[in-house]
């Protein structure tokens, strides 16, 4: 080893590493990025502000190269390279990343598309009205100096920021184990809050929150909820959700557009119009047709055009759920205080402005004070000259070189060196008399001045006065309008459902598994005995199965030929036109091969109610319907089912109505439901009716004694029979006759109960609809073969029928059927009294 060769050292490497890591990871967190508390400013942003007011670009200046700026930068305080700073020249000037901007640009800085700026070598830039704020003060010994990089300068190591920029402007950084994100707000708020601080210094975040109201982004868009601005402002971080602003505008032909003229900050509006293009591709998003970017200089535009049948309120959600139009920001407010990292609520961020404000003006009266006093010093030793100009001018006359004459005059008049420097440079022209009264009024002029500025130094309220002087000047010269709306709803409680319009709609389920939805009005009035309009455009052997009225808001409950139910939402369903085909049952629900929907109905909540079944070999059951509340993926199970038995009929009950089941063959048979004991979900029933052969149960009403129940037959024929006509009987039995059915009427389709303000709609296998008023039905006996409701052709049949409350209103927690009264206990009938009826069979259940 050579003598100049320093010996070596054993380190541990784990301590190597430790020291190594956490002398990088401060460097970052205090030197890079974040912000300090006084000024907002990261040490890059504060260098580039301080190069150009040492360029002198203030606001009214010409505008300056950017490269110039940057090479000022890079060479004088920040040697870290152009891509470290012209990329962060050029957000301190971007209107979607500032609030209010630091730098007044020109020409490409980039835009809220994500395009790049151009190169500095093209660009310009100055200081903004707000970055002349943040610099005011600066050389008046305001802040502290050190040395730059090089040490042959000296930089600020804050600026005096009048303008309260952390608060206005925001911040975000990510340094080594913590990050910040400090949202942008409104300078008006944000100048209310700091005085009333100073008026009440005790004030808490609470009390600041009256003032703040929340975040003011420079995209505008609107935060929901307050529960996450008081957790951040009042502890430092808190989540908030941001939405869009987006309107529905008319198109000509009845079409609607959603329109997005605000999006969430720091997302990209390209990025956005990709993103639901990629969603309509995949057909994640349905009803658009087509996105155009309107965008122009006078404000943010993105026109979504909908399709005609499509609902804007269903695909608004979907867009807030699936796309960048919902966003959330969190805010971290953490910045340096005395260079070290702390979470700040709001009003420590208020506390700090105020404190460092304080503090420089304190600095600054100083600075002031000492200032005056040299210069009344001065003048008072000119006014002594003056006074005694004969002797002074004796004494310099006689005076061998000016160091004589120095000490002469502050020996003969007891003057200072600087008052005898000042006396030697006097000019003549300071002899007049008009000099010499100018003189005293200056000087009368800095004494007061210097007891003013003696008087602030002395009481900090009146520092705290011009603190509140300058906020108000600068609320009254620069406040703008707040573009950011704050919602005091929750986002949690703008669910999907509440963004649709609640109204009743028709439901429709065919044969082959398409269901759709389409309002009311698709279906016009007839008399009677119309041939009915036409329906939708369906396959060969097609026909309509299921049809109900459902609200918007309401469940679907899927009852499936294996006894399964699954759970859907009526606005799930497509809204189509009258002659759309509909969309694959397959498409909503999770169904087995070979699994058919054969009951469907909508209900408002699950709640002790119960749920009535019947089968078509005729067993019956009940069981509680909030025990369906919660169905799996792939559906739970609603009854247990014999080999060759399938599910004809649901329908919700109070625990005291009465059943009716009608067969297809033209029985039926009435009994109180107390008669059939609550069951769970997985048991099968007891027997309901006992069939003859050949027959089997087509459907089941509740009986209401204020209705009357409507038979209608494949052909087209139907007759409506009053409850009163059916007896009650045992469960288990044959039933009695309810309508005659011939070659002419047809087998039995449905039963329905209906009273003379309702309407129903009938539905043929070939898609013929036909609306027409109950009132027109006569009401006739039960045994009869009814009247014409629709006028069938051909080998069209009726395949499905619903009701229609009066004024369309229906109770939307009863299937098919409306609410009814309580009817009581009602005795089992004992024996056969009619010539059509069977004798009563076993009460033998069939578990």
């Amino acid at each position: 080893m050579n003598a100049d060769d320093k010996p070596v050292q054993s380190l541990l490497i784990e301590e190597e590493m430790k020291d190594s890591y956490l002398t990088y990871a401060m460097s970052v967190i205090v030197a890079r990025a974040l912000p300090d508390v006084r000024d907002g400013m990261k040490p890059s942003q504060r260098r580039i502000i301080v190069s150009m007011n040492d360029l002198g670009l203030g606001p009214r200046s010409k505008q300056r190269k950017c490269a110039k700026i940057v090479g000022e930068v890079m060479g004088n305080y920040h040697p870290h390279g152009d891509q470290a700073i012209y990329p962060t020249l050029v957000r301190m000037g971007q209107w979607f990343a500032s609030r209010y901007l630091l730098v007044d640009p020109q020409g490409n800085f980039g835009s809220i598309d994500g395009d790049p700026p151009a190169a500095y070598r093209y660009t310009e830039a100055r200081m903004s009205v707000f970055a002349a704020l943040m610099l005011e003060d600066l050389g008046m010994g305001t802040v502290d100096y050190v040395p730059n990089f090089d040490e042959q300068l000296m930089e600020p190591t804050v600026l005096p920021s009048k303008f309260p920029n952390l608060l206005c402007n925001g911040s975000a950084g990510i340094a080594v184990g913590m990050a910040t994100s400090i949202p942008p707000h409104n300078l008006s708020e944000v100048c209310d809050a700091i005085i009333h601080l100073v008026d009440h210094p005790e004030a808490t975040a609470e009390e600041l929150l009256q003032f703040v109201k929340g975040p003011d982004f420079p995209t505008g868009a609107m935060v929901f909820g307050y529960q996450g601005i008081r957790d951040a402002y009042t502890t430092g971080r808190g989540i908030l959700t941001v939405r869009a602003r987006m309107g529905i505008e008319e198109r000509k032909g009845g079409r609607k557009d959603l329109v997005v003229t605000e999006i969430p900050y720091n997302q990209n509006k390209a990025r956005i119009i990709e993103k639901i293009a990629e969603l309509v591709k995949d057909d994640r998003i349905q009803g658009i047709s087509d996105i155009r970017d309107e965008s122009d200089k006078d404000g943010l535009r993105v026109v979504i055009e909908l399709k005609k049948d499509a609902d804007e309120q269903v695909i608004e959600n979907q867009l807030y759920q699936l796309t960048p139009l919902q966003d959330s920001f969190s805010m971290i407010m953490i910045a340096l205080v005395k260079g070290r990292p702390q979470l700040l609520s709001l009003r420590d961020l208020c506390v700090h402005y105020k404190d460092h404000r304080f503090l420089v003006i304190t600095r600054r009266t100083r600075f002031l004070l000492d200032k005056a006093e040299k210069e009344a010093h001065i003048l008072e030793g000119l006014l002594v000259a003056l006074a005694n100009i004969d002797a002074v001018i004796e004494l310099i006359k006689k005076s061998e070189n000016v160091p004589a004459a120095r000490r002469g005059l502050m020996e003969r008049f007891s003057l200072s060196e600087i008052q005898a420097d000042s006396i030697l440079r006097m000019q003549l022209q300071k002899l007049t008399h008009l000099e010499t009264e100018k003189l005293q009024a200056e000087l009368a002029e800095l004494r007061k001045k210097i007891a003013e500025y003696m008087e602030i130094l002395a009481k900090p309220e009146l520092v705290y006065d011009i603190i509140r002087e300058d906020l108000y000047e600068m609320k009254e010269k620069h406040t703008d309008k707040r573009r950011t709306e704050i919602v005091a709803n929750e986002v949690e409680s703008l669910t999907r459902e509440d963004l649709i319009l609640e109204e009743d709609m028709a439901v429709l389920l065919t044969h082959a598994g398409y269901i759709k939805r389409l309002p009311l009005t698709a279906y016009r009035k007839q008399a009677r005995g119309g041939k009915g309009v036409s329906g939708a455009e369906r396959k060969e052997g097609d026909f309509a199965e299921h049809l109900f009225i459902a609200s918007t808001h309401d469940y679907l409950l899927f009852f499936t030929s294996r006894g399964q139910v699954h759970w859907q939402k009526v606005y799930d369903v497509q809204e189509m036109s009258r002659t759309a085909k509909g969309r694959s049952i397959a498409n909503l629900l999770n169904l087995a091969e070979g699994e058919k929907i054969t009951s469907a109905f909508p209900v408002k909540h699950f709640d002790k109610r119960y749920l009535f079944m019947a089968t078509r070999k005729g067993v019956v059951k009940k069981t509680l319907l909030e025990a369906f509340g919660k169905p799996k993926r792939g559906g739970i199970r609603a009854i247990t089912l014999d080999e060759g038995d399938s599910l004809i009929g649901t329908c919700v009950t109070t625990g005291r109505d009465e059943i009716m089941l009608g067969t297809r063959n033209g029985h039926s048979i009435r009994f109180p439901e107390g008669q059939v004991r609550p069951m769970g979900r997985s048991a099968g029933g007891v027997t309901g009716i006992k069939l003859r052969a050949g027959d089997e149960v087509v459907d089941m009403v509740i009986v209401n004694p204020s209705t009357t129940v409507l038979t209608v037959c494949e052909r087209g024929y139907g007759k409506r029979t009053s409850f009163d006509e059916y007896r009650i009987q045992s469960r288990g039995g044959y039933g009695i006759i309810n309508i005659k059915t011939t070659e002419r009427n047809g087998k039995v389709v449905a039963l329905r109960a209906v009273s003379d303000s309702d309407e129903i709609i009938i539905v043929t296998s070939q898609a013929m609809t036909v609306r027409s008023p109950v009132s027109d039905i006569s009401t006739i006996g039960r045994a009869t073969q009814g009247v014409r409701l629709m006028n069938v052709e051909g080998k069209d049949e009726v395949g499905a029928v619903a009701r229609i409350a009066a004024q369309l209103e229906r109770d939307a927690e009863t299937p098919q059927v409306e609410q009814v009264e309580a009817t009581g206990e009602v005795p089992p009938a004992n024996g056969a009294d009619s010539a059509d009826e069977e004798p009563p069979a076993d009460e033998g259940e069939k578990e």
